[in-house]
């Protein structure tokens, strides 16, 4: 009969301990929890800790007394020395001065008007003019309360309690009331208040009524005859 006579036909298979160990011996597959090292560079194996061969080279004395001495790879190379700038160079420029700064020179006329000094009689002369200009309009009271005002100013300047800003400030004032610049005259007035309130607290009131009623005065009320005498008459008692 034809067929195997030691086993049946339903018996385990038996398997075969050479294939087994054979099969062991051919190519493994990688564990997927197996690390691989990084590739290297240049092929070599990966170093192993404490077998670096030692690259500092032995110090033995050099057999040329004029040849420099070895270097070592790991000595780091020296910076390159940078040369100071010579001292006395930097003396010198210390020593140096600046060059000094051009001298504005004033004229003479400038100089003479800035250091001019005020004439009391002119100003006055200008407060008394606007003032008769506005007597045939604006109330009397009000033109004798102003009148006041200006007496007192006037006082003030001849007895020397007025300093000099003052006293140039109310020159520009009445030069800007003559010319009908209303609202310079008004800034200046403004401007003495703030910087010399102590000086000019007592009169300025007066002042300030006499520029706003010439400010509201018919321009032709300005160049009447009686406004025209009143300069006159100012011009001729201060020449005397």
């Amino acid at each position: 009969v034809n067929g195997n006579q030691e086993r049946g036909w339903n018996d385990p298979p038996q398997f075969s301990y050479g294939l087994q160990t054979a099969a062991q011996g051919g190519p493994k597959r990688t564990p997927l929890n197996k690390r691989v090292p990084p590739p290297q560079l240049t092929g070599s194996p990966c170093p192993v800790p404490g077998a670096f061969p030692s690259l500092t080279v032995p110090m033995t004395p050099p057999t040329n007394p004029l040849a420099p001495p070895p270097c070592s790879m790991n000595t780091p190379p020296r910076p390159c020395p940078v040369a100071a700038p010579p001292l006395g160079g930097m003396m010198m420029m210390a020593a140096t001065p600046p060059p000094p700064f051009p001298v504005v020179e004033h004229t003479d006329s400038a100089s003479s008007q800035s250091e001019s000094e005020p004439d009391v009689d002119d100003v006055v002369t200008l407060l008394n003019w606007a003032l008769t200009a506005c007597r045939p309009t604006v109330k009397k009271q009000v033109c004798n309360d102003v009148a006041k005002r200006l007496k007192l100013f006037e006082d003030m300047w001849k007895s020397g309690k007025l300093s000099l800003p003052v006293r140039r400030r109310m020159n520009g004032l009445v030069q800007e009331l003559k010319s009908c610049n209303w609202d310079a005259a008004d800034e200046i007035h403004r401007a003495l208040i703030v910087d010399h309130v102590n000086e000019v607290s007592q009169w300025m009131v007066g002042v300030k009524r006499l520029i706003a009623e010439t400010r509201n005065l018919n321009p032709d009320l300005l160049h009447t005859p009686e406004v025209d005498q009143s300069l006159d008459t100012s011009s001729t008692a201060n020449s005397d």
